[in-house]
């Protein structure tokens, strides 16, 4: 951004003073209404879905523990005790400490290269695992894993944020995380199929579910080389995407809604900066309670409906897709209403109501039906609740370098989310694994009274702002979204 379109306020801050709403930029009124709908297709189909699928691989190798569990690794790497859970919660020791500089070196590096590597390198990790001799060889590559994948799920998160403005993000963020939560879904049809693999090559059932899911990873990590594109400002360098035309009618679009597409030099003290702004922590806040769910039933549904439910192998494999299916279509209907509404935190607190619902039918009933439904509203309840609260976090702060900080930020916050979801479902409290579901319900809770502070303050900043006593992020006009 120019020197001229900054103003020195009198706290010492910058504040951008950026064009008006009806203001004409000749960036986007070349194009026909028709036409910018075109453009931001084009965008949807290449970004969303690249970042989609990526997400899938990504969600399926670092939530199939669950398959592989029930598919024979807990006898044959003699998973006894706290092994499993010790297993699934050191993922999240790297994948939390490495978020905060991987989003920095995603945007000096590039997505393109730096989310196509990790990729590529974290799927050859998961190859590892179906060769594995022990448990704690696992506990090893678990955190090779978690390492690489530490700047996958920021670095997408920033990525999509850059490109759209506030009120069309969630439908974004839900399509980018509806593909991964489809993953979800199907690994367990998927898992049962490849368990008939087993004795091929001498590797068992179990086994396979790694080696075959790695090299699906490997293959779409390769393929994101070309797939993958770049911020919008350098967008025009992409591999068969947008014109520099099309790309300044994108740049233009972000700077009429929050004046951020140009980042600014970047400087340590003035990143770290940001950790002095409560709302950041608020939203990371949020986002561990949402994945302390989610993580909970991506790791332990598999076991739930096997152990806790008594379905046989089969069923309890392919039963984890309906739950899932459900929650896509939740999520994306969520996201259409609260994007034409300019809504936010009543779709977390909604969601949240869900999960308060959902659990005591699945922990404190006995009918496997009811407890089945409970299933289906608690999944729906763990997985709206991600695009969500990332758009509500993304639609309230500006400035790239705080994006970038935030996005790292939140989703550390969601890995430490996954050492709880980890660790709250004991084998010893099976079948009705109640402190599990208590330690859900109270997270639940939390999300509520988070959101209603929130609200609270964001309704008085608005307020001061409207009366002209406050300037909101720095930017004349900005106005919090509730």
């Amino acid at each position: 951004m120019s020197q001229e379109d900054l103003e020195k306020s009198r706290d010492g801050l910058h504040m951008e003073h950026t064009p008006s709403a009806d203001s004409n930029d000749a960036r986007i009124a070349e194009y026909s209404p028709a036409e910018q709908k075109s453009i931001v297709r084009k965008v949807d189909l290449r970004l969303v879905s690249t970042l989609g699928v990526l997400y899938c691989a990504s969600l399926m190798d670092r939530t199939n523990l669950g398959s592989a569990a029930i598919a024979g690794m807990t006898v044959d790497l003699k998973l006894i005790g706290a092994r499993y859970n010790i297993i699934t919660l050191i993922f999240f020791i790297p994948y939390v400490i490495f978020q905060p500089p991987a989003t920095v070196v995603l945007r000096k590096v590039g997505p393109r290269v730096f989310l196509s590597a990790i990729t590529l390198f974290w799927g050859a990790t998961m190859i590892g695992f179906g060769f594995t001799p022990a448990w704690d060889v696992l506990v090893g590559l678990r955190i090779i894993l978690g390492v690489l994948e530490a700047g996958f799920f920021p670095g997408c998160a920033y990525l999509l944020s850059c490109w759209y403005p506030r009120y069309q993000l969630q439908k974004r963020n839900a399509v980018f995380y509806l593909i991964g939560s489809m993953a979800s879904a199907l690994s367990g049809i998927l898992a049962y199929g490849v368990m008939q693999m087993k004795g091929l090559g001498g590797l068992s059932g179990w086994r396979w579910i790694f080696v075959i899911e790695g090299l699906l990873t490997c293959i779409a990590g390769i393929a994101g080389y070309f797939l993958i594109v770049d911020f919008p400002e350098l967008s025009k360098n992409s591999w068969k995407f947008l014109t520099e035309r099309e790309a300044a009618f994108v740049v233009a679009t972000i700077e009429k809604d929050r004046a951020d597409a140009i980042p600014e030099p970047f400087r340590v003290g003035a990143y770290l900066k940001n950790a002095l702004d409560m709302k950041v922590w608020g939203f990371a806040w949020l986002f561990m309670l949402t994945t302390t769910n989610s993580y909970a039933i991506a790791y332990f549904l598999p076991i739930i409906l096997r152990v806790g439910m008594k379905f046989s192998l089969a069923k309890a494999q392919c039963l984890v897709a309906p739950p899932y299916v459900a929650a896509a279509i939740v999520m994306y209907a969520q996201a259409h209403y609260a994007d034409k509404m300019h809504l936010r935190g009543p779709v977390v607190v909604f969601n949240a109501v869900l999960g308060l619902i959902g659990l005591p039918l699945l922990g404190f009933t006995h009918n496997n039906g009811v407890r089945y439904f409970g299933v289906f509203l608690a999944t729906i309840c763990a997985n709206a609740n991600v695009p969500a609260v990332l758009t509500y976090q993304a639609n309230n702060i500006r400035g790239q370098w705080k994006r970038a900080f935030c996005s790292a930020t939140l989703v550390g916050f969601g890995g430490i989310g996954g050492i709880i979801g980890s660790t709250v479902f004991r084998e010893k409290d099976s079948p009705a694994y109640r402190p599990g579901i208590e330690a859900c319900l109270i997270a639940n809770g939390l999300i509520i009274i988070i959101v209603a502070l929130m609200t609270l303050r964001f309704r008085s900043e608005n307020k001061k702002a409207e009366e002209g006593r406050k300037v909101i992020e720095g930017q004349q006009g900005f106005r919090y979204t509730l």
